[in-house]
C-alpha cells in the first residue's frame, strides 16, 4: 500500500497494490500499520457504509461536529467519482481550500478525510457503488452541510450536467454561515 500526502497533508490518497493473474486479484485495502505511519493514527473505525449512485449524483459537502466527529476513509468499488475534501478548521492555514481526487473500482484508490474536513463526491461514471468507514456513528444532530457551489471555495467539479442534489444538499450553507471547526 503506497501512501500520497495531498496538498493539503492531512488528507492521505492510499493506493493499493495489485496481485493478479488469470484467477483475479488480491490486494489489501487497509493495514492499521501503514495507516498509522503515513498519518500519526490509529482510528477506531466503527461505522461502515455503502452508497449507489447514478451519473450526476452529487453527495455533499457533508460534515459531522462534536461530539460526533468523523474521520473516513472512502473508496469506490464500481464505477467511478471525483471526491472532495474541504479544510473547515479556521484555524488552519489551509482554511477553506479543497482537495480532490479520482476514485474508482479500476484504480481502487482511496482518500484518507480527516475530522475537520467536509467532503463530497460527485459520481462520474453510470453507477457509482461507494463505501466508507467512519471513526464515529452518524449524528443527525451533529451532521451539518455546506453547499457544493460556494464560490469562496471554487471546488472545480468535473461535471458536464447540472449535478442531481438531495433535498438536505440544496439547503447547504455557505462557508460563510456554516457552523465550522475551530
Amino acid at each position: 500500500m503506497q501512501a500520497l500526502k495531498l496538498e493539503i497533508p492531512e488528507v492521505v490518497l492510499f493506493t493499493a497494490k495489485l496481485f493478479g493473474d488469470d484467477r483475479g486479484f488480491f490486494y489489501e485495502s487497509f493495514n492499521a500499520r501503514v495507516f498509522s505511519e503515513v498519518t500519526g493514527l490509529q482510528p477506531d473505525f466503527c461505522q461502515d457504509n455503502h452508497s449507489r449512485s447514478v451519473k450526476g449524483v452529487l453527495r455533499g459537502l457533508h460534515y459531522q461536529l462534536s461530539p460526533h466527529t468523523q474521520g473516513k476513509l472512502v473508496r469506490v468499488t464500481q464505477g467511478e467519482v471525483f471526491d472532495v475534501a474541504v479544510d473547515i478548521r479556521r484555524s488552519s492555514p489551509t482554511f477553506g481550500k479543497w482537495v480532490g481526487a479520482v476514485l474508482s473500482a479500476e484504480n481502487r484508490n482511496q482518500l484518507w478525510i480527516p475530522a475537520g474536513f467536509a467532503h463530497g463526491f460527485i459520481t462520474l461514471s453510470e453507477t457509482a457503488e461507494f463505501q466508507y468507514k467512519t471513526t464515529d456513528f452518524y449524528s443527525t444532530k451533529s451532521e451539518r452541510c455546506i453547499a457544493w457551489n460556494d464560490p469562496a471555495i471554487g471546488i472545480e467539479w468535473p461535471m458536464d450536467c447540472t449535478p442531481l442534489l438531495s433535498d438536505k444538499d440544496k439547503k447547504g450553507l455557505a462557508l460563510s454561515e456554516a457552523d465550522l471547526f475551530d
